[in-house]
């Protein structure tokens, strides 16, 4: 199994959300709505759900086993940290520019 392409989609509101993201997986399968959470040891990612009859969520879609399910939170995680520092880069570039 190959990640072939992640997306991620900043969520702008407070809170301990911090993005929403789809990943592509060997060019053919796409997985939406996996989170990306602050927790109190970090960021972790959860994986799309459904609140069941019972109140309960139940994932829609999850790995099977922990190493999978860790390979794919730290593809996530690369890619959630890469499109930060890339919007941050960004930030300061404009206000740079309004500045000069």
């Amino acid at each position: 199994m190959n990640i072939t392409d992640v997306r991620v989609r900043k969520v702008s509101k407070e809170g301990k959300m911090k993005a929403v993201v789809s990943i592509t997986i060997d060019d053919e399968f796409v997985v939406h709505d996996i989170k990306v959470i602050e927790g109190e040891k970090g960021l972790f990612i959860a994986m799309p759900s459904r609140k069941a009859a019972d109140g309960e969520y139940r994932d829609i879609a999850h790995p099977i086993n922990s190493q999978t399910r860790g390979e794919i939170q730290a593809i996530i995680l690369t890619k959630y940290e890469e499109t930060m520092a890339q919007e941050e880069a960004e930030a300061e570039a404009e206000t740079e520019g309004l500045y000069s």
